[in-house]
């Protein structure tokens, strides 16, 4: 995973993903449909975002706010205000033209400053002995590059080393894809209204929203009837549930036989991280078919993986007519070895996860079909799709669904905010579990492994992708509290086991 921040920590955030244009429809509706003028709405995300204030920085006496023309600058006012109220200290530094703040807004700002609030245009500079930045600029309506007065205000606010709330959403990330329009805030929390949007949870997203708070503003529940969900926010927490207590008679028979196949010389510890990660997830049997030279050290470590040494390709076939599921890639090269027997695992005709050196294969050579778990990153993505891992991190949104339209199956971009593209009537899954400790070889493998383990245990490829993600992504989280540098692949493997047994939890 990319990023220099753990993803934002959860405060019972609903798993319903909007757009930036659904969420305005929401937003309509509340007041069309439902009676509730946009001045209450507007009160009402102030008084939730100084809430959110005085809760996370109760010390903070000297606050200043950058405001933009439109709605998110009139949230900001409002905050402003009830700050001015509550004894602190406050300022409201102006983007754009004031003569276009209307409505809503314009009487926020006539609000604020019958309190006689500081305000005055912002010039290029931030006051120094500020508390806490309060980020109204844009909100949820960007869609071009930031550029001029408003670049030079979030460059200043970047480089404050103080913290930032952002209202609703950072200003300079897309609403929508999670990537950057040339510069956004990076903010400490982000306080978000009506609806999560999907960016803030993929790409640049997590790492610009800092910890995310939600607040529906009071919206009565069948608003959001109206509308279907752009995308699905799932997590551990939620996952788990999925899970079933074993029963008393139960045998290694009923869990599946997992065949795991890479490890080339020089690479056999991706493909014996990913069978230990199969039997951690509880897979009944896992083979693992490698390199001869790496069955001593295997068999040293994890004697429980049936390891088999594969000099030559047919030596491959009465493990594939045993397995029931199978992990094809991992530390699999692209040479003939290895090209050979990813071309007999896709002909075996049984239920795959393809992950690494059997994407970069299938790049190669691209089939489709309905019973594999695809799990790229980024840059695996960008060579099966023919495009640049840039256009792939621009909207990662896009870049899963077309996965999914090119190769079938089930589709899982890895990184930040991982997403799981299912197809059919699933909507793509993004998962908000996870740690930048995940950035760190060896991590991919074990999530293969994993599903693979999940697959076996007779559960479908789009289920068996979710919950793996989640589940990799927890034991990551649990792992990570002794710290996030030095976050070692082999270090998920007991709490994985642990997670997928949370009835001893």
């Amino acid at each position: 995973m990319n990023g220099q921040r753990p993803l934002p920590r959860i405060h019972r955030l609903p798993q319903a993903l909007y757009r930036a244009e659904q969420v305005r429809e929401l937003d309509r509706l509340a007041i069309d449909k439902y009676g509730i003028p946009g001045q209450v709405l507007m009160e009402r995300a102030g008084a939730a975002a100084f809430d959110a204030a005085r809760r996370r920085w109760p010390d903070a006496e000297r606050i200043v706010v950058l405001a933009g023309t439109g709605n998110n600058g009139g949230d900001g006012f409002v905050l402003a205000r009830l700050a001015l109220q509550a004894g602190r200290k406050v300022e409201v530094l102006q983007l754009g033209d004031p003569a276009r703040i209307s409505g809503e807004a314009r009487a926020a700002v006539e609000a604020y400053g019958a309190r006689s609030g500081a305000w005055r245009a912002f010039d290029g500079r931030l006051p120094g002995n500020a508390d806490l930045f309060v980020d109204a600029i844009f909100g949820t309506g960007l869609e071009r590059s930031v550029e001029g007065v408003w670049a030079d205000a979030i460059e200043a606010l970047n480089r404050s080393r103080k913290p930032v709330l952002a209202l609703d959403l950072p200003s300079g990330l897309h609403a929508d894809t999670g990537a950057v329009l040339g510069r956004a805030v990076r903010a400490a929390a982000t306080v978000t209204f009506i609806g999560l949007k999907q960016g803030m949870f993929t790409g640049e997203g997590p790492d610009c929203c800092g910890d995310i708070e939600f607040d529906a503003l009071d919206v009565p529940a069948r608003l959001y009837s109206h509308l279907v969900v752009s995308a699905r926010r799932i997590d551990w927490s939620q996952q788990r549930a999925l899970l079933q207590p074993r029963r008393a008679t139960a045998h290694k028979g009923d869990f599946g036989h997992v065949l795991v196949v890479g490890g080339d010389l020089g690479m056999g510890g991706a493909a014996r991280l990913a069978a230990e990660a199969a039997l951690r997830a509880g897979a009944g049997l896992v083979t693992l078919a490698t390199r001869p030279e790496h069955l001593s050290a295997v068999l040293a470590t994890r004697p429980e993986i049936l390891a088999h040494g594969i000099e030559h390709p047919r030596q491959l076939d009465p493990l594939l007519r045993r397995a029931t599921q199978v992990v094809v890639g991992p530390g699999l090269g692209r040479d003939a070895w290895g090209r050979a027997l990813f071309e007999m695992a896709l002909a075996a005709g049984r239920p795959l996860v393809v992950d690494a050196d059997g994407l970069n294969l299938l790049a190669e050579a691209p089939v489709q079909r309905d019973d594999w778990v695809l799990t790229p990153h980024p840059g695996e993505a960008a060579r099966l799709l023919g495009e640049k891992i840039s256009q792939i991190q621009a909207d990662r949104f896009a870049a899963a669904r077309k996965l999914r339209e090119r190769f079938g199956g089930v589709a899982v971009l890895k990184g930040a905010g991982t997403l799981v593209e299912p197809g059919g009537d699933r909507r793509t899954a993004v998962c908000s579990d996870g740690n930048p400790g995940m950035a760190s070889g060896g991590m991919g493998d074990v999530l293969a492994g994993v599903v693979g383990g999940l697959l076996a245990q007779g559960m479908a490829p789009c289920v068996a992708a979710e919950m793996g993600v989640c589940l990799h992504a927890a034991a990551a989280d649990k792992a990570a509290r002794a710290g996030r540098r030095g976050l070692l692949a082999m270090d998920l493997m007991s709490h994985v086991r642990r997670l997928a047994n949370p009835d001893n939890e």
